[in-house]
């Protein structure tokens, strides 16, 4: 899943792709590379972020999902607004990716229901401007998955078909750099729940941390997406359906080398 974020205050990318045309063209480029979708998002979800206006978020993704579909991209909208989850359905995009789980909006899971497109279920506490506060856990792995279960409890009595759900244990939000680390060490504990998982590294703040204290400059937004392919071979090595990230190239690569080293043959997209 290539990240297509049409905002200006993106913690890596704002402002590069606000531009409609430049977003598109960025979206073509990643479909190219081998995105199985592009994942187009209008509102910044770094900490911190306030939050826009739902006619705003619009005017910034729909034209995008319009065109990349009509170019024949398979394009996924990252949304935790009803209206424009529904906007974006009707304008092609194949699947919602809702970071709130359906918690932002109390009108997102009819709307899934009713779109009958796939659902990622992301685990989240709280709106960016306060999420730091709710990165309290005494054991990560088991809360992040039992409260993403009970999202899943609640979205299926409101219509949502748990066929169609993805979950996503919700790297960065709420969640300090040791509890992101302790996720990615146990994901086979969140794909025992019997879903399929997506998980979203790419370049954040726990990988930086990471590389602090190793690499000359590696620890700016930019400049990580050599560890990202790392966590998403590993991550595609431990089972999980999909990676979304801002680099496509070198995450795909690192994807065909975990199939390779686990003695399954790689296939283009």
């Amino acid at each position: 899943m290539g990240i297509l974020n049409v905002t200006p205050d993106s913690f890596s990318d704002g402002g590069r792709y606000a531009d409609t045309g430049r977003a598109v063209r960025h979206g073509l480029r990643m479909a190219r590379e081998g995105a199985d979708l592009v994942d187009v998002g209008g509102e910044s979800t770094r900490p911190g972020a306030e939050p826009i206006s739902v006619d705003e978020e619009l005017s910034r993704v729909v034209p995008v999902v319009r065109e990349l579909v009509r170019a024949g991209v398979p394009v996924s909208v990252d949304t935790m607004h009803a209206e424009v989850a529904h906007a974006a359905v009707q304008a092609g995009a194949c699947l919602i990716n809702d970071v709130s789980g359906g918690l932002a909006d109390p009108d997102m899971a009819a709307t899934v229901a009713a779109a009958t497109v796939p659902y990622v279920v992301t685990h989240w506490r709280a709106p960016s401007r306060e999420m730091e506060r709710h990165a309290v856990y005494g054991d990560v792995v088991g809360e992040v998955t039992s409260e993403l279960l009970a999202r899943v409890d609640s979205l299926s009595a409101s219509g949502v078909d748990p066929g169609r759900v993805i979950l996503d244990p919700g790297l960065g939000f709420a969640k300090r750099p040791g509890h992101d680390w302790q996720l990615l060490a146990h994901l086979g504990t969140l794909r025992s729940a019997g879903f399929p998982v997506l998980v979203g590294a790419s370049r954040k703040r726990f990988i930086g941390a990471a590389l602090s204290g190793w690499a000359d400059g590696a620890c700016a937004p930019d400049a990580r997406d050599a560890a990202t392919a790392a966590v998403s071979a590993l991550a595609a090595a431990a089972g999980v359906m999909c990676v979304r990230v801002h680099d496509v190239r070198s995450s795909l690569h690192a994807v065909c080398m975990a199939a390779s080293w686990g003695g399954r043959v790689p296939t283009a997209a």
